[in-house]
């Protein structure tokens, strides 16, 4: 072999190695690699249903990998959301939160060790309006019978810095419900303690208690968004102005709902193989039809167009932060 002949042969094994290299860059990285997917609440109820169909389904589209499913419940999410910025950002770590961090970040909550913006963003599965929901054996019909009532009545939400608990304080708040807020409830908790008459109500996402409202344990007096035309829309039912703000604020998180993300500095083809697997679980006709029995939406959005709809609900009016502020007691 002359000179010429072997640096010939030297550089096609570096190109074919140099190939192989950068094919473990993307959808090939994750052949024989295990995924954990962070879903930042317990067990049942919408986030861990949406979580364990996306890890089942992109594990479909990234051969090879295995996707291994965690709930890291705790502090409304805050724990989860924490635990995935935190992991070390070589794509094998990616998971769901819900978008009451949002409002956390807005203000600046003790305990955020995120910034969102900053974040590998995979995708969302859905836009779920918010609603709120009356267990059936309560006198309360309407909207009205709610405002009307003379003495406080329980409503449940998740952890402090939850979706449910911000939104339900700070329109609590701004409204002057006559609601006595009690947390903790997780999963399908709220559901259970309205069947047990403990609880009168909950603001919550729609698809996670349309099943609950079919079966005829609850009613839907009042939604946030959306499309649906069997429930008036709470910003009908409102005058004030600075409240008429918070709602448009909430309706805004409705809109993203069902977040997958990974920590930041995730390798750009790490997360280009992660968005195409995502995209492909969301177009599955499988997974559209478990969700559809499941009665989960499915609306999709990915990569870059979730981080623009993240970094638009974050940018919020000084006077709308101060009104939010005013409403969760913060200075």
């Amino acid at each position: 072999m002359t000179i010429l002949t072997k640096a010939i042969s030297a550089a096609a094994a570096l190109g074919l190695l140099g190939g192989a290299a950068a094919a473990q860059t993307g959808v090939d990285f994750y052949k024989g690699k295990t995924v954990t997917y962070i879903v930042a609440t317990a067990p049942g109820g919408g986030y861990d249903s949406y979580g364990r169909l996306v890890a089942e389904f992109m594990q479909r589209y990234l051969p090879g990998s295995t996707f291994v499913v965690r709930n890291m419940p705790g502090a409304g999410h805050l724990i989860g959301a924490n635990a995935i910025y935190a992991s070390k950002p070589d794509g094998l770590t990616i998971g769901t939160f819900n978008t009451g961090l949002i409002y956390n970040q807005i203000v600046g909550q003790e305990g955020v060790k995120f910034d969102l913006t900053k974040m590998s963003w995979i995708g969302k599965a859905a836009s779920d309006p918010r609603v709120v929901a009356i267990a059936t054996q309560s006198p309360i019909k309407s909207w009205k019978d709610l405002i009307d009532q003379k003495t406080p009545v329980n409503f449940a939400t998740a952890g402090v810095g939850s979706a449910s608990y911000v939104e339900t304080v700070m329109l609590t708040s701004a409204l002057k419900l006559p609601i006595k807020l009690q947390t903790g409830y997780n999963g399908t908790d709220d559901q259970l303690a309205m069947r047990r008459g403990e609880i009168i109500g909950s603001i919550a996402s729609r698809s996670s208690y349309d099943q609950f409202v079919k079966n005829g344990f609850g009613r839907y007096i009042a939604q946030i968004g959306g499309k649906d035309a069997d429930t008036p829309q709470l910003a009908s039912l409102v005058k004030d102005a600075k409240a008429l703000e918070l709602i448009a604020l909430v309706q805004s998180q409705g809109d993203i709902a069902r977040l997958t993300a990974g920590p930041p500095g995730v390798p750009a083809a790490q997360v280009e193989a992660l968005v195409g697997a995502y995209r492909k679980a969301m177009e599955d006709k499988e997974l559209q039809e478990r969700a559809e029995k499941l009665e989960r939406p499915v609306e999709p959005l990915y990569g870059e167009d979730v981080l623009k709809a993240v970094k638009a609900a974050l940018n919020q009016t000084p006077e709308t932060v101060a009104l939010l502020k005013e409403a969760l007691g913060k200075k």
